[in-house]
């Protein structure tokens, strides 16, 4: 699947500003990273589906300066496995109140709400996605996020969503560079 972000001059102007201000960009796992399918290995050990495409832009990402870090209420060793290998550090799982994740995660880096973005999926999210800076869904996320959403992709969790708003986030800052 080849997939086209729109170009910088095409961006709704009042996104284009909000992603002008991103330094962070929060994840949260099931539903956003992944199709949110728990899969169980004959053995008993739970695995999930990562998209390359994802993975790509969050490499992409990083190398333009974006810090990238997880919030997400369940993370089992798979996924602390796949964030050390997309050298994630900043991981926040086991809460269900991400709200405190973020704050914590803010206070760290010393960094304002408009400063960082953040994609999640669900009621669990809502606290986020309404103070953050750029709020992104995907295309099947729960109504009440994509509400909240200054953005909705149009690919599902798990199905390139990430790289959708992180391909927008990288052509803005590489736009701001000249």
């Amino acid at each position: 699947m080849i997939m086209n972000s729109p170009s910088t001059t095409s961006l709704n102007p009042q996104l284009l500003t909000r992603l002008r201000r991103i330094k962070a960009f929060l994840l949260d796992v099931d539903g956003v990273l992944t199709d949110a399918a728990i899969r169980l290995t004959p053995d008993g050990l739970e695995t999930k589906v990562f998209n390359m495409m994802d993975s790509e832009s969050i490499t992409a990402a990083q190398n333009s300066g974006v810090r990238i870090g997880i919030i997400t209420t369940h993370a089992p060793e798979v996924v602390l496995q796949r964030a050390r290998e997309l050298h994630i550090h900043d991981i926040y799982h086991g809460s269900y109140d991400k709200v405190d994740a973020y704050e914590e995660f803010k206070q760290l880096y010393d960094f304002e709400d408009e400063e960082v973005a953040f994609m999640g999926d669900g009621i669990l999210d809502l606290g986020v996605l309404r103070q953050v800076g750029f709020a992104a869904t995907p295309s099947n996320a729960h109504s009440s996020a994509r509400m909240a959403a200054h953005f909705v992709s149009r690919y599902q969790g798990g199905h390139g969503a990430v790289r959708e708003v992180l391909n927008m986030l990288v052509q803005v800052r590489r736009a701001q560079d000249f």
